[in-house]
């Protein structure tokens, strides 16, 4: 008998030393959730902006940051934790998304949106709309209501429809600032006599502009979600990143979350968000270390630029930018909200 103990003994000391250890520390007490967003990136350089300016986007990314949060405290999900956030940033003038989209080159607002669900992979996106409110509610209509990913333009405004998911005129969308900068750009191309792309990509006031939102509930599900009014200036039917899955959004519970905002074309490229959640998943990398290795080396290297939030599966957060700057938002270890933009 006691040597039948002693090989048990023995096989079940080899079994916990060969366990693969975590790769990050456990949630504390103090952090069973954890939620952050973004407002894009490319803002206008450090000291452009009024101090009233930057007062309306610090007070628009809190509330939309403590919206996601109360749902998150309260024990609700992560998905509707990212919806709340994103409708609120969509309906503010201030964000290239929803109310604030930029106009394309022949003057129109096209909007794209998608949210994945990291508990089984669930992911919806939509492009090229005009009269949705709310492309992010869409985007989860279509992950939840039907048997696709994607839908585009008039199917998918058609499903809006059908899924009773407001929709408003054309009109809606217009705002003076972003119609103001279309103009900017029509000069700037006819001046120049050159292809809408190499203008867009030399003119600042162009620069990027998406909202987002990544989030673990008390349950442990991760979710992710990415709005957007697209590129200013934009031509035959162009879509970005934000509503591609793997590229701009992207969600695995147990992984990580990732939303990202930049110059599409590379981010789709790269499929940016999904090599991030990789990187953790399969190389074991730290959250910060993967966001930092995908967006100022891999992106940079190819000519990309912008950023990314994250959040994984013990409530760490990642923010990086190559950007000169990110608006983005996150509470604090102390409960406290904090907004940064530069």
């Amino acid at each position: 008998m006691m040597k039948i103990f002693s090989l048990l003994a023995l096989l079940g000391f080899m079994s916990c030393s060969t366990r693969p250890e975590k790769k990050h520390p456990p949630l504390s007490a103090k952090a069973k959730f954890a939620f952050m967003i973004h407002g894009g990136a490319g803002v206008a350089p450090k000291g452009s902006q009024t101090p009233e300016q930057e007062k309306a986007y610090t007070e628009k990314l809190t509330e939309a940051l403590l919206s996601g949060h109360k749902i998150l405290q309260g024990g609700g999900s992560s998905l509707d934790a990212v919806e709340s956030a994103i409708r609120i940033l969509e309906d503010s003038p201030l964000f290239n998304a929803g109310k604030g989209a930029v106009f394309t080159a022949d003057g129109k607002n096209e909007l794209d949106a998608s949210i994945m669900s990291g508990s089984g992979l669930e992911a919806g996106a939509v492009a090229g709309l005009h009269h949705v409110k709310n492309p992010i509610t869409l985007a989860r209509a279509v992950m939840e209501n039907s048997p696709h990913v994607m839908m585009v333009g008039e199917g998918a405004e058609k499903f809006a429809k059908e899924q009773n998911i407001e929709l408003v005129p054309a009109k809606y969308f217009w705002t003076k600032p972003r119609w103001d900068i279309l103009q900017e750009m029509i000069k700037v191309e006819k001046a120049k006599d050159k292809s809408g792309m190499n203008s867009l990509r030399a003119t600042p006031a162009n620069r990027f502009g998406t909202v987002g939102a990544v989030a673990l509930d008390s349950k442990g599900n991760l979710a992710a979600g990415t709005s957007t009014g697209g590129m200013t200036f934009k031509k035959f039917g162009r879509v970005g990143d934000s509503p591609i899955i793997g590229a701009g959004t992207y969600a695995k519970n147990k992984v990580c979350a990732v939303s990202a905002t930049g110059h599409g074309e590379y981010f789709i490229r790269l499929s940016v968000a999904r090599d991030i959640c990789a990187l953790v998943e399969y190389k074991g990398l730290g959250l910060q270390a993967a966001t930092d290795e995908v967006v100022l080396t891999k992106l940079k290297a190819l000519g990309g630029d912008g950023g990314v939030i994250a959040i994984d599966a013990d409530g760490g957060r990642a923010i990086t930018f190559s950007s000169e700057g990110m608006y983005r938002a996150w509470i604090d270890e102390t409960g406290q909200p904090q907004v940064r933009m530069y």
